[in-house]
């Protein structure tokens, strides 16, 4: 059932819009606070986050009993286009995390950037990409999901870049935006063509089209572009390697990028696009292929890191790649664990991102081979941490238990292709369960280590955040009847497109599930028993693989950059010639060739009767021209172009154009003393001196100008004339203009900024004349005030002044 928001609920749907435009409204009042209060801004700060997230929980009763609730404004009615907002289970679980965990980013960030000079700045920035991210995944158009799904390339641009004096920075920065900005625009070709296949402009009504575009003979294409729109931005294999270089960003950043935001849009797109472009041979192969292939890159390279955040940064590559594997295997087992996955993700994920953090802030070093004891010094971030990875691990009884075990029940197969799948997921969870304890458990067991900064309990605003995050993930297990019901139940449908009902609990079932948990955790053990030598395994057989992709994109833009250079030297060489040249046979070839290659030349003219006056004026025009080809210096030129226009002017005032004919008079008389001038104070040479080949290639292409000019006009005035414009002008002149010259009201009123722009140009030509003039003038001079003998050479100068005198 769809709740249409407007229809007797315009307090829920403005309360809605406020609730999306709050994130917003934070980045605006953010400095304000952060002026007033420091870093304590964060405890007013996070209600708008928080606010938000308790309007959107009021709709958990409404989703849970199937209602779809949409609502937004038009735009512009006449294209059809709105801002529009859906709220389904999908939607709606998104909107809870972006909120939710962007309440704790706010509070962490606060404590974690106590005392920083840019933290007003930081604040705008995280509220921009919470906005943009929020409204990226309740979008309901596609212009809608658009524009907020390259919002949040833009600030997270801005975010990872934030520190932008460290040139690592930069480059980490430029890296996420040229990558998602690329597949952003993939992302639209893709739902351009989705709209043009379908007639359809909105997710809502895309998802009850059926089978349309599925059985459309572009399906193939819009789906390869809708991939890689959601590929680059979930950081899939091979362009997963934006994402650990994204830790050049500040910790907070990094928590709330990798749990609920950013990199979770490229997997929210192919949820939502599931019940529509799923369930064919394509989406099911190259969705799980892409899906394995990164899950076991993520974690391969993650053994071999000894920072803490890039080691969680590559498990969150691998975890994105089991959520597209399992979006893409098709059945409804598949479906329910790539829900529970997701959720348990996000909650894991954020927190033992910000234990990092605390760790970082504390003892001034996130390398865990430095990192020893901190047990007794931080009781209440290793409890997170532990509680944390618990989850991550697939123990019970977190919720990450529940998920791996609905990812085995999905996978355990008997088919071929299910055996090959399932091996790729136990070996990266044991990978994942492995890395997940070493984050965990290295830097606070064994004896104490010294570090930079002597080790303490965080304060509140930095541990609140693991801390609730942990506990949910363990809540969220133990009250999984509830959970299901109002949080993954709906977000199942929704992706399943019909009714999914969730049942798993964290009460282990016997069976095949339960034995391929227990492997993945034996597996685990082992290898973190033995991290040291698989970290050194794996940095081995790096290097003797050679640079992978993030090598291969610096030398790309390095490509593109010589490339660039290269066209431009061809295409702006600095020459006004060829420029010129190139402008006027540009416009000879669009003049004459679709007048001959289509058949449109016009039938030859009668010959004129002209009188004797007529053609007197015709052949001064003609002189005139002949005058400017035989000039022997500029000067002479310019005075005979000058008898040619005015001689076109007089023609003008003889046919009846009086008013035409004294604004030819005024610009050719302006034009030739203009010219004049600026030839005598540029002192430019007095010939113009070209080879005669290049004159002779110069006069074809005036003569092909010329021609094709007149051919055009003589084939328009020799089609019926059509008096619409002419009738309409005489009809609205009086009435709508209050003008009585009709000439005068096309120019002002009509065309008015038509005119506006041609006073702009000349405005413009004016100044840059003046320019010339002044530089050239200024050159003079300066010359001049460097010349050793200016004394004797103005002495000289004023006695011949005399003398003519």
């Amino acid at each position: 059932m769809i709740v249409q928001q407007g229809e007797g609920m315009a307090g829920v749907t403005g309360l809605t819009f406020l609730a999306l435009c709050l994130p917003f409204l934070g980045a605006l009042i953010a400095p304000v606070f952060v002026r007033r209060l420091g870093h304590n801004a964060a405890w007013f700060l996070a209600l708008l986050p928080a606010f938000a997230f308790l309007h959107f929980c009021s709709f958990l009763p409404e989703i849970a009993a199937g209602q779809t609730i949409r609502g937004g404004f038009d735009w512009v009615p006449s294209l059809g286009l709105r801002f529009s907002w859906l709220l389904d289970g999908l939607s709606l679980t998104f909107a809870l995390l972006v909120t939710g965990i962007g309440t704790l980013i706010v509070l962490y960030a606060g404590g974690y950037l106590k005392g920083h000079a840019d933290l007003g700045r930081f604040f705008s920035f995280i509220f921009l990409f919470m906005g943009s991210m929020l409204g990226l995944v309740v979008a309901d158009s596609f212009l809608t999901l658009f524009v907020f799904w390259e919002l949040t390339s833009i600030t997270s641009f801005l975010l990872i870049g934030f520190d932008h004096r460290r040139e690592a920075s930069r480059r980490a920065a430029l890296q996420a935006l040229v990558v998602t900005g690329g597949g952003g625009l993939l992302l639209l070709a893709g739902l351009l063509l989705i709209w043009q296949i379908t007639g359809l402009g909105s997710m809502s009504e895309l998802l009850g089209s059926g089978d349309v575009l599925r059985a459309s003979p572009f399906y193939l294409t819009a789906l390869i572009l809708v991939l890689g729109g959601a590929f680059t931005k979930s950081a899939q294999f091979p362009f997963h390697f934006w994402l650990p270089n994204a830790m050049e960003a500040p910790t907070p950043v990094s928590a709330y990028l990798h749990s609920a935001t950013m990199v979770k849009a490229g997997v929210y797109l192919l949820m939502r696009l599931n019940p529509v472009m799923g369930d064919t041979a394509a989406w099911q192969t190259i969705l799980p292929v892409f899906g394995a292939a990164t899950l076991l890159v993520g974690t391969l390279l993650a053994i071999r890191q000894t920072d803490l955040k890039l080691k969680l940064a590559y498990t969150t590559v691998s975890s994105l790649g089991l959520l597209v594997l399992l979006t893409g295997f098709g059945t409804d087992y598949a479906v329910e664990a790539v829900v529970l996955y997701l959720v348990a993700h996000s909650l894991f994920k954020g927190a033992l991102f910000m234990v990092a953090g605390i760790v970082d802030h504390e003892t001034g070093t996130r390398d865990i081979t430095r990192l020893g004891g901190l047990r007794s010094a931080m009781p209440l971030t290793f409890a997170a941490a532990l509680t944390a990875a618990i989850s991550m691990g697939g123990l019970p009884p977190a919720f990450g238990f529940i998920a791996k075990e609905e990812i085995y029940a999905a996978l355990a197969q008997a088919w071929p292709w299910a055996v090959v799948l399932t091996i790729v997921a136990v070996a990266g969870n044991a990978l994942m369960f492995a890395i997940a304890f070493a984050v965990a458990l290295k830097p606070f067991v064994g004896p104490l280590v010294d570090t930079p900064r002597h080790p303490h309990e965080a304060p509140p605003l930095l541990w609140l955040g693991p801390v609730l995050l942990a506990l949910l993930g363990l809540a969220a297990a133990l009250l999984s009847g509830a959970w299901h019901v109002y949080v993954t139940s709906p977000m199942a449908s929704a992706v399943a497109g019909k009714e999914l009902h969730i049942s798993a609990s964290p009460i282990p079932h016997v069976g095949l599930p339960l034995a391929l948990s227990l492997a993945t955790v034996l597996a685990g053990i082992l290898v973190y028993w033995q991290l040291d030598r698989a970290r050194f395994v794996m940095s081995v057989i790096l290097r003797h693989l050679g640079p992978g992709p993030d090598r291969g994109f610096d030398g790309l833009i390095s490509g593109l950059v010589r490339l660039s250079h290269a066209v431009s030297r061809i295409l702006q060489p600095g020459r006004l010639e060829i420029y010129v040249t190139v402008t006027f046979l540009c416009l000879a070839a669009m003049l004459l060739v679709p007048l001959v290659v289509y058949g449109e030349l016009p039938a030859m003219p009668a010959r004129p009767n002209l009188q004797w006056h007529e053609a007197t004026i015709f052949l001064i025009a003609v002189i005139g021209l002949a005058s400017v080809v035989l000039a022997r210096d500029r000067l002479t030129a310019i005075v005979s172009l000058g008898i040619q226009g005015f001689a076109v002017a007089v023609i003008f005032l003889l046919f009846g154009a009086p008013d035409l004919s004294f604004t030819q008079f005024m610009v050719e008389t302006l034009s030739v003393v203009i010219l004049a001038m600026v030839m005598t104070r540029l002192r430019l040479s007095s010939a113009d001196r070209r080879p005669p080949l290049k004159m002779f290639a110069h006069a074809l292409l005036a003569i092909g100008c010329g021609a094709g000019f007149s051919l055009l006009l003589l084939k328009a005035t020799q089609a019926p004339f059509d008096l619409t414009l002419t009738a309409f002008f005489d009809r609205y002149s009086k009435l709508i203009a209050h003008g009585d010259n009709v000439v005068n009201v096309i120019i002002v009123d009509f065309r008015g900024t038509d005119t506006l722009g041609e006073i702009a140009v000349v405005a413009m030509t004016g100044l840059a004349i003046l320019a010339l003039i002044r530089i050239r003038a200024g050159g003079e001079r300066k010359l001049a005030a460097n010349d050793p003998d200016r004394e004797e050479k103005a002495d000289v100068e004023n006695r011949m002044e005399a003398e003519r005198s």
